[in-house]
């Protein structure tokens, strides 16, 4: 019982979840499953701990799965998968693991409390193995294999450090074995030749070439994996300009290729000591075989650490950098630093120099580039050896002919930093080239959208060892899907990302196709020209243009909200209609806009006297709108919102979104003002006195304005109206047609209001009163020095009943109208497009 209770101690200490059965009580809940987000964090051992341990009974015959919980990670920083062999390195290399596994047990268990316990489960796996590491070997692998396996089985994938860690392992086991077959070649020398440097040993020419050739062809399987590598960071770095994640730091990688470049020369070294061994006929072509490795490795590691901007305007400065990763070990030496140059080229000469595998040199460049020559230097700090262009400016670019239909957005070239080196053991000169990812330049801003969809485009869907700069025309949905998502979370900087339902709305929105299922879509392809060059049905604008409207919109102004799920967004306005309709009266969402770029509007239900149910569509607002007054403070303005989709009440979804209202006076004096946004149906509903008021307005004497009757015309106000018609600059501009007319009442509460006739008269405007902006205009019967009406006049126009004011037609856009305004003194409306900084 004292041994169980250990054990148990043991798993709760180092992790092990395992599900407990019995009569006691019900199995423990299954934990939650691992998103590929999280896994991408995780090593394989946090993801195997918490599945059930009877998926790995079956390696634990050989292993106990509690060693396997104490080893954890250090299991998986160990190469058991590549040691495949049975020579002397690896038997070497079994040998030092299975010491550096007992190590770290017996370290392990000096910290535990059943210390007696894991004490002899070590013993026994030294008793085990200690006469054949190789086995340990074999069944650490199978241990391994088993555990992915069974994420594989569950997740489908496997955690992306873990891929990385093996990438590593396979490399670094790789330059062991390089390292080892170094030291056999300088024994055999050693042993074959005596101080006179005559062969003792008649087996050494014999063995030797063997041995070299063995080494020559490891050096260049690790050259393969190091440019492989370097592949791999390029690749990464595109998709950077996508949004996905980058480990952009090179110091791994020019370790790697440091620590390669010295084994060539122990090497070569080797090599031409024993050139007598090897005759004139090996001689000379394993000397090739050197020069290709060191001139592929040298020609690799010059890279571009910080790349030009993709969307790069003329006349505009820029910012860029390369890296030459063997700088600090071949340029030691060096007399003074070397020249790095930048050149703008077309595609086509980009296509020429990969097609040359960059021996050519640039023959002219596309573009007149100022401050375009940086100095190779080695930082002795960081050990960088870096050329930082800082000030650089594309002053002008020379268009090359286009194919067919293709716009001057759609034209890719490159920047071509260039420069000439010498070695400096071998007084070798190599000239390095490398290109920039593919630039789109633009000589205005309205250009930007659709350079941006090209390079989108790009950097998405090119290959990894494409020819500069090809790119499919067409492909898969589910990958464009990817784009789009990883496109909206990196711009927008939220961890939420699209849905399966927000796809399915992208996907009837680019194939124009409603009858299809999601299923359907995934089998589909999209066309460059469906992206971004057809004109969508019944728009103006491509499905990129509409796309970047909406990113563009949350970046800037509704990335709480979406990030906190408050936006369903992607979604149609018929879909809207079937969602609501059965809802209860003031259930709404917000919803990007279907037919404006840019926009995003809030769909609410509402029924009739006769209980039938209508869903309206608010106009859209930009976020120019919504940087006058907030989503949530119009949310909270609107009465007849009263639950977002399915029943959140509003208060409890929006609160935390809500700006505090000022109230009182501010540090000048003034009395503060408020804007409240209406919407034309609620007006129509419901008296001006009910609309946003406190329930208990304090009274005080007030100067009471008329309001407009429903019975009167706008014609018969004008002598009513006229004597204290503001102002021509505030009086209300005509609205757009088709636009709702959007209005505002300012809320000015003075602090003493003795007498209307010693008090500014306040301002009431309405859209269909135009003739307040003319400042002629006088009604019959009043003379120009006529300033103020007399007091019976006014007497008799303060009688007027105070009645909901003239409402406007309807519009055509088929969106109710919103208003913005203010409760307080009368219902004045105002123009927002007027004034709009005069909140």
């Amino acid at each position: 019982s004292g041994a169980a209770a250990g054990t148990d101690r043991a798993r709760r200490r180092y992790g092990v979840n395992e599900r407990l059965r019995g009569p006691a009580g019900p199995a423990a809940p299954r934990p939650r499953l691992l998103s590929p987000g999280d896994c991408s964090k995780m090593s394989l051992w946090n993801i195997v701990s918490h599945m059930p341990p009877e998926e790995f009974s079956s390696l634990s015959t050989e292993f106990p799965r509690s060693l396997r919980c104490l080893l954890a990670e250090w299991l998986e920083n160990q190469p058991w998968e590549f040691i495949n062999g049975s020579d002397a390195f690896c038997s070497s290399m079994a040998s030092r693991m299975l010491s550096d596994m007992l190590e770290k047990l017996h370290s392990a268990a000096s910290s535990d409390g059943q210390q007696c316990q894991i004490l002899q489960q070590v013993s026994n796996i030294e008793n085990t193995f200690h006469r054949d590491p190789l086995r340990l070997v074999a069944v650490m692998r199978a241990v391994l294999e088993g555990e992915k396996a069974a994420v594989l089985k569950r997740d489908h994938h496997l955690p992306l450090s873990f891929h990385r860690r093996q990438e590593e392992l396979k490399f670094s086991l790789g330059l062991q074995r390089l390292q080892h077959r170094v030291r056999e070649i300088q024994a055999l020398l050693e042993e074959g030749s005596g101080r006179d440097g005559a062969v003792q040993s008649p087996v050494a020419p014999r063995e030797l070439p063997t041995l070299i050739l063995e080494a020559v062809k490891e050096l260049e399987v690790a050259k393969q994996q190091v440019l492989k590598r370097i592949q791999i960071w390029k690749r990464q770095q595109q998709l950077a300009g996508n949004g996905a994640i980058f480990e952009e730091n090179l110091a791994p990688l020019q370790k790697r290729c440091e620590n390669l470049v010295e084994v060539y020369f122990q090497l070569q070294q080797q090599v031409m000591a024993a050139s007598t061994e090897l005759g004139p006929e090996l001689l000379p072509r394993l000397l090739e075989r050197f020069n290709e490795v060191l001139s592929s490795l040298v020609k690799s590691s010059f890279l571009v650490e910080k790349q030009p901007p993709q969307v790069l305007k003329t006349q505009t400065k820029f910012q860029a950098s390369v890296r030459f990763l063997l700088g600090p070990r071949l340029l030691k030496a060096a007399p003074k630093p070397y020249m790095v140059r930048a050149d703008m080229v077309t595609e086509k000469q980009a296509r020429e120099l990969e097609l040359s595998n960059y021996s050519n040199t640039l023959s002219e460049s596309t573009g007149e580039i100022l401050h375009n020559t940086v100095a190779l230097e080695t930082n002795p700090t960081s050990g960088n050896c870096c050329a930082n262009f800082k000030n650089v400016l594309l002053k002008k670019i020379k268009r090359c002919e286009r194919k067919g239909s293709e716009s001057v957005t759609e034209e890719k070239c490159a920047v071509l930093f260039s420069t000439n080196i010498t070695l400096t053991p071998s007084n070798v000169s190599i000239h390095l080239q490398v290109l920039s990812l593919p630039i789109v330049v633009i000589v205005h801003g309205n250009q930007d959208n659709n350079a941006k969809a090209t390079v989108l485009w790009d950097n998405a869907f090119s290959d990894i060892d494409r020819v500069p700069f090809v790119v499919a025309e067409r492909v898969p949905w589910d990958k464009m899907c990817d784009t789009l998502n990883l496109k909206f979370m990196a711009e927008v900087q939220t961890t939420k990302g699209l849905l399966k339902e927000h796809y399915f709305f992208l996907a009837q929105k680019i194939f124009n196709d409603h009858s299809a299922s999601p299923e359907d879509f995934q089998s589909r392809h999209v066309s460059w020209a469906q992206f971004n060059k057809e004109i969508l049905p019944g728009r103006g604008f491509t499905f990129w243009q509409w796309f970047d409207g909406v990113l563009d919109l949350t970046k800037r102004c509704l990335k709480s909200y979406w990030s906190d799920r408050l936006i369903m967004g992607f979604i149609s306005k018929q879909y809207v209609c079937k969602l609501l309709s059965m809802q209860p009266d003031g259930t709404f969402l917000l919803r990007f806009s279907d037919s404006e770029i840019g926009g995003v509007t809030i769909a609410y239900v509402m029924r009739g006297k006769d209980g039938s149910s209508q869903v309206e569509n608010i106009q859209p607002f930009s976020a120019k709108d919504l940087s006058i007054r907030s989503l949530g403070d119009r949310i909270r303005d609107l009465g007849q919102l009263r639950n977002l989709y399915p029943n959140i009440p509003k208060d409890q979804a929006f609160g935390s979104h809500y700006n505090k209202e000022q109230t009182g006076k501010d540090g000048r004096g003034y009395v503060s003002t408020a804007i409240k946004m209406t919407v034309e149906s609620e007006r129509d509903q419901q008296p001006p006195s009910t609309m946003g008021a406190p329930p208990e307005a304090p009274q005080a004497p007030m100067f009471n304005l008329p309001m407009l009757q429903h019975e009167l015309h706008p014609e018969n106000l004008q002598p009513l109206l006229a004597p204290i018609c503001p102002p021509t600059p505030f009086c209300p501009q005509p609205m757009p047609t088709g636009y709702p007319t959007v209005e505002s009442n300012i809320m000015m509460v003075p602090d003493r209001l003795t007498s209307p006739f010693h008090s500014p008269s306040p301002m009431l405007s309405s859209p269909s009163l135009s003739h307040c902006q003319d400042p002629a205009f006088r009604p019959p019967g009043m003379s120009p020095s006529m300033e103020q009406p007399s007091a019976s006049e006014l007497e008799q126009l303060l009688e007027v009943p105070l009645l909901p004011p003239f409402a406007p037609h309807p519009q055509d856009s088929g969106y109710p109208n919103s208003s913005l305004s203010s409760w307080g003194l009368g219902d004045a409306r105002w123009d927002d497009s007027i004034r709009p900084g005069h909140a």
